[in-house]
């Protein structure tokens, strides 16, 4: 029992060792983070539609629940943009945004996201990030944030605009209601949006989204800006979150799930792609199905709580290490300044403009879009950057999920198509050496007349065996019509199935019409025992398998000698250099 939860509970790794100068790192970040996490905590509430108190309790019960568990040591948990994008996407279908069903639906996603996390953590399912592909990524990642910022145009615009996550139409009634357009919440929202960027390159002490909320607060307040039409906050409930129960009903749970896999699936990427960034950058290992279970513990918990749903922060993570970091403590000393605001600042927050808050969560999205991932993608690998393309427009123009999905199939397409034609390369001897390499890359390998010899560097299963059948008999053919002998290099052959043993004998039998023969080589053991079982072994010969290449050759061309009476060998000798056998 005592390893157990030694084993869980992650934080019985690093208390025990925990000393004043690891306080003062953890207090520096936890403070900065802190005060980072209120402004963006109340703007990415109003993202995934629900009033922006919700924001602030997200951080208390998920920031203290996280350090037990969890295994970076750099990670700050919170309301992250494009979660609250999928939450607004998903739950807006549902009910009405900022209504209270829609609230209880809201942190009924919570659980069950975090619900499903605990259970893929504890069932060791951490791989599955894998089918999250780095162009899915990139593909929504540029989306998101492009959508993100459309849905604040209301806000920043002071008309109503549908609550969508379709772009298009957001354009569409922009423009049909241009003469609507509120001037001075306009100027209220670009004025913030131009100080926000010009705050990025002079780099002030404190974050410049806290300096722009404290100002704007107080202008509004001295220019009494509700009265001239501003949209403010209004009241926040003061005090720490109630503790109340989701409301479980099997209807909303059966037309959430959708939403609440992605989500699961979203945030699990983001937490581990962070988490394993930061352990890299600072010689430390995480556990990713750890990860899984803190992360899915932290929304599970938190929905108890009021809270919707957290992740890791990149923005709030790379402020953290910048503080000097040093464990995970410092989420629950930034829990600290969140109930402390809960407790005796909500008040403040009355008078806080609604274009600010809009101006903010613009800013912060469009931070994230990264266009030089596209150019690495495209340039390193074509069909990869068509992908994060592909995964991009189907984002903004069909949906959120359904952008994510796609993605995904079309990776796994892509996948299947590269492993359905595989690279078979023709291989030549290096002079002086037993080595056979490809001809296309060695323009020093020579070949031997009458010998085709072929690498392939795939495994050789029913997704492809036809095609590598088909690339042989007409490589065996165009290569010269003299070939007498085909040598298959196995050596890069991880498996065979069934029917590729078929597409084999096939292969085997048409050669041997042609009056080619067929050896193989460089088999590994578990491919040998599929050969053994099928009978492929015996149909070919016992004497047809070699460990190398070079067996092989050196054998042929005995056979050949003692045919055309001619020194075949022992010019492949001298071209060799007369290695040792």
């Amino acid at each position: 029992m005592k390893d157990w939860l030694k084993k869980t509970f992650r934080i019985a790794t690093w208390l025990p060792d925990y000393d004043r100068s690891k306080l003062s790192g953890d207090l520096t970040a936890g403070l900065t983070t802190g005060v980072m996490f209120i402004p963006q905590g109340m703007a990415y509430a109003v993202i995934a539609g629900v009033p922006p108190i919700y924001g602030l309790y997200a951080g208390v019960i998920p920031l203290l629940t996280y350090p037990l568990l969890g295994t970076s040591k750099n990670l700050s948990v919170g309301p992250v943009a494009v979660d609250m994008l999928i939450v607004a996407a998903g739950v807006s279908l549902l009910a009405e945004p900022n209504s209270e069903r829609y609230i209880t639906l809201t942190i009924l996603l919570t659980m069950m996201a975090g619900g499903m996390q605990l259970l893929m953590g504890s069932m060791q399912l951490g791989a599955i990030f894998n089918f999250f592909s780095r162009p899915v990524i990139a593909g929504f990642t540029l989306a998101a944030p492009l959508i993100i910022a459309f849905t604040q145009l209301h806000n920043l615009l002071g008309i109503e605009l549908p609550n969508t996550q379709y772009i298009i139409l957001i354009i569409e009634k922009v423009l049909f209601k241009i003469d609507e357009i509120h001037l001075q919440t306009l100027f209220w929202g670009l004025s913030a949006t131009g100080l926000l960027a010009s705050l990025k390159y002079w780099k002030p002490a404190l974050p410049a989204s806290v300096l722009i909320l404290g100002l704007s607060i107080f202008l509004a307040w001295f220019t009494n800006a509700g009265s001239n039409g501003i949209h403010l906050v209004g009241e926040i409930p003061k005090g720490l979150p109630p503790i109340d129960l989701p409301e479980i009903n099997f209807n909303n749970m059966r037309e959430l799930l959708p939403t609440a896999l992605t989500l699961a699936l979203v945030q699990f990427m983001s937490v581990a792609s962070l988490g394993r960034t930061f352990a890299k950058r600072h010689n430390y290992t995480i556990d990713s199905n750890h990860e899984l279970v803190a992360i899915g513990a932290s929304n599970f918990f938190g929905s108890f709580f009021q809270s919707i749903p957290v992740s890791g922060s990149f923005s709030r993570s790379a402020a953290s290490e910048q503080a000097n970091v040093q464990t995970p403590l410092a989420n629950i000393i930034t829990s600290a300044v969140i109930i402390a605001t809960l407790l005796f600042l909500t008040p403040i927050f009355y008078y806080l403009p609604m274009p600010i808050l809009a101006a903010i969560i613009i800013i912060s999205a469009l931070n994230l879009i990264d266009l030089s991932e596209f150019k690495l993608l495209y340039e390193t690998k074509r069909s990869e950057g068509l992908i994060a393309i592909f995964t991009a427009a189907c984002t903004l123009l069909i949906g959120i999920q359904e952008g994510i999905l796609l993605g995904i199939v079309a990776s796994m397409l892509n996948i299947l198509y590269q492993y359905s034609r595989p690279n078979v390369a023709e291989l030549g001897i290096i002079p002086d050496t037993r080595l056979f390499q490809n001809l296309a890359r060695n323009p020093e390998a020579q070949t031997l007349d009458g010998i085709l010899i072929l690498r392939v560097d795939a495994s050789f299963s029913f997704v492809n065996a036809e095609f590598f059948r088909d690339f042989i008999l007409q490589k065996s053919r165009e290569r010269n019509e003299s070939t007498r002998f085909v040598i298959i290099d196995g050596s890069s052959i991880n498996s065979l199935d069934t029917t590729a043993t078929d597409q084999l004998k096939s292969m085997i039998t048409t050669l041997r019409n042609w009056n080619i023969e067929l050896y193989i080589t460089g088999l590994k053991g578990p491919v040998r025992d599929v050969i053994n079982k099928s009978g492929l072994r015996d149909f070919l010969g016992k004497d047809h398998y070699y460990r190398e290449p070079h067996e092989a050759v050196t054998e042929i061309l005995k056979i050949m000698d003692q045919q055309d009476q001619k020194s075949r060998l022992e010019d492949y000798k001298e071209v060799t250099g007369n290695s040792p056998e």
